[in-house]
């Protein structure tokens, strides 16, 4: 196989207008007999920001900058753009990339852990895409798991520190950092391995805690706890705890003068970061009396930008090390955010 001769950055994908909103939500849940008024439920969500999920312009800014980072590195590799739910569409994307005779791809995927919505069915619907193209369609490698790199670390921590300058003053000192991310089934998190790591906590949890410890060092000393948030499964199912909104209410009642969310669980903001956590979160605390301030996600910070650049050149230099999932992991067939019950992203 020859070395690398595309880049190819893989997202979630998100509506970039009223008239998206549903077809959107439709190809997020298709599969999953998600009751329409359910969608309709969440639709309202999107039509509160005018029907505009941020991840896609966030995602054209990362491509732009990339471009010009790779560019300074001396890295030749023309850059590619393909979603799982909203266009650009991971199967178009593959198809151009066979017609431009692309070989060999290395694919740079918005998340930063290991679980089967998070890691296994990026593989899985990029091995999907290159099927649909036919047989020469190009080779794609995933890049490995990046939860506590340097760069994607250090955009976390800065951005807390920013948020918590932004509370008032008297309560910063006092500030708690609650790193969040998006619940799964317990049984999904355990299934994100490694192999023999079982029950949970799993691949996932671990990750989570290790990124929230790493960048909680870099804050100042502040208390922190990972918790989650976006959970919409079956009451009856056990899913990843404590909820966000739950746990601010354990911090007012201890006293807590202030909480700064990290959402340590996401690259790019998506609708769970700016409903769930802007509105959600920070109504539940100004109910509390609990001063909060939200920190930014990583996604378009130059930290993060040289993260991608250098885990290219990673690969580049060791073609052979493949670090991402081993096939045998993360594999899930229960309800979760990809399988059924979920509350779209």
């Amino acid at each position: 196989m020859p070395a690398y001769d595309a880049f190819l950055l893989v997202s979630f994908g998100g509506p970039e207008g009223p008239a998206d909103v549903m077809p959107f939500l439709e190809n997020v849940t298709r599969g999953r007999r998600i009751p329409r008024e359910r969608l309709a439920e969440v639709a309202e969500h999107y039509y509160a920001f005018g029907g505009v999920s941020p991840i896609n312009q966030q995602c054209r800014d990362l491509l732009a900058a990339l471009e010009k980072d790779f560019a300074a590195a001396g890295l030749n590799l023309p850059a590619y753009w393909g979603n799982r739910n909203w266009h650009p569409m991971l199967t178009d994307t593959v198809a151009a990339m066979t017609a431009a005779g692309v070989r060999h791809a290395l694919a740079f995927v918005t998340s930063a852990y290991g679980s089967y919505s998070s890691c296994r069915q990026y593989l899985d619907d990029i091995e999907q895409a290159c099927a649909r193209a036919g047989a020469a369609a190009p080779r794609i490698d995933k890049i490995r798991h990046y939860f506590n790199h340097p760069g994607f670390v250090g955009p976390l921590a800065d951005a807390a520190r920013t948020a918590i300058e932004r509370l008032p003053q008297p309560v910063r000192g006092g500030a708690h950092l609650v790193f969040t991310a998006h619940s799964i089934p317990e049984a999904m998190a355990a299934a994100s391995g490694p192999p023999g790591d079982r029950p949970p906590p799993g691949r996932y949890v671990t990750q989570l805690t290790e990124a929230a410890r790493l960048v909680a060092e870099r804050t100042g000393g502040h208390p922190w706890r990972l918790v989650y948030q976006s959970r919409s499964g079956p009451p009856a199912q056990p899913w990843l705890g404590p909820d966000v909104r739950d746990y601010l209410a354990e911090l007012a009642a201890a006293g807590a003068p202030a909480a700064v969310l990290v959402p340590v669980g996401f690259v790019s903001d998506h609708m769970e970061v700016r409903h769930d956590l802007d509105v959600e979160a920070a109504e539940t605390a100004g109910s509390l009396g609990l001063a909060f301030a939200r920190a930014a996600t990583p996604g378009r910070h130059p930290g993060f930008v040289s993260l991608i650049t250098e885990l290219v050149q990673e690969r580049l230099a060791h073609p052979d090390e493949d670090q991402s999932c081993p096939p045998d992991c993360c594999r899930y067939a229960g309800p979760g955010p990809r399988t059924g019950g979920a509350r779209p992203a």
